[in-house]
């Protein structure tokens, strides 16, 4: 029983983390993105060809082009060209 107990927490503690957002800099310079996340604003410098995870449990995120998105956590947002997409 208290195995299956400590193997369905730590499932749930690794399948927390794949649902992250993540963030890929296609571009040759570095790009900021404006995470805003639980009440506070962080800027999030990525260098060129960076990819991070960020954003665990929902976020808003200002794009280099001044867009506000909400991301729920699973999606990538992707930087070519000065231009962000979300995926």
């Amino acid at each position: 029983m208290w195995k299956s107990v400590v193997a369905a927490i730590a499932l749930l503690a690794i399948g927390g983390s794949a649902f992250a957002a993540s963030a890929v800099n296609k571009d040759a310079q570095t790009r900021t993105l404006i995470v805003t996340e639980g009440g506070g604003k962080t800027e999030l410098a990525l260098a060129a060809g960076e990819t991070v995870e960020f954003c665990p449990n929902g976020c808003f995120v200002t794009l280099p082009n001044g867009d506000l998105e909400a991301l729920t956590g699973s999606e990538t947002v992707e930087i070519s060209g000065g231009v962000a997409r979300i995926k």
